[in-house]
C-alpha cells in the first residue's frame, strides 16, 4: 500500500519535471548539488550503489537504496532505471519521510 503511495509520488514529481533519471544524469545532477534526494535501486550493480551513496555524503545529499530497476522505470514510463533523482525540496522531503517510514 504504501509503496504504491510512493510510486505514485514518483511518478507526479516527474511529470511536474522535478526528477532526473538514469545514472549519467543523476550524477550530473549531484554533483551539480541540483538533486536533493538520490534513489538508488537495490538490484543496481555494487559500483552504481558505491559511487552515488560516497558522492552524496560528500554532499550531504540524502541517497536511499530502494525499489529494483525495473519497477524504477516502469514508474517513469521508461526503460529500467538504477538511479533516480529528486531536484525539487517539497518532493524529495515528502518522498524522503515516505520512504523512512517503510525502511
Amino acid at each position: 500500500m504504501m509503496e504504491n503511495r510512493i510510486y505514485q509520488m514518483i511518478a507526479l514529481c516527474q511529470k511536474a519535471r522535478k526528477l532526473v533519471a538514469g545514472e549519467f544524469a543523476a550524477k550530473q545532477a549531484v554533483l551539480q548539488k541540483i538533486a536533493l534526494l538520490v534513489i538508488v535501486a537495490e538490484d543496481a550493480s555494487d559500483n552504481t550503489k558505491k559511487l552515488f551513496k560516497d558522492k552524496c555524503a560528500y554532499r550531504s545529499i540524502p541517497c536511499i537504496e530502494w525499489g529494483t530497476k525495473e519497477q524504477l522505470g516502469k514508474i517513469l514510463g521508461k526503460e529500467m532505471r538504477a538511479v533516480i533523482s529528486i531536484t525539487d525540496g517539497n518532493f524529495a522531503a515528502k518522498i524522503n519521510e515516505m520512504l523512512s517510514n517503510i525502511q
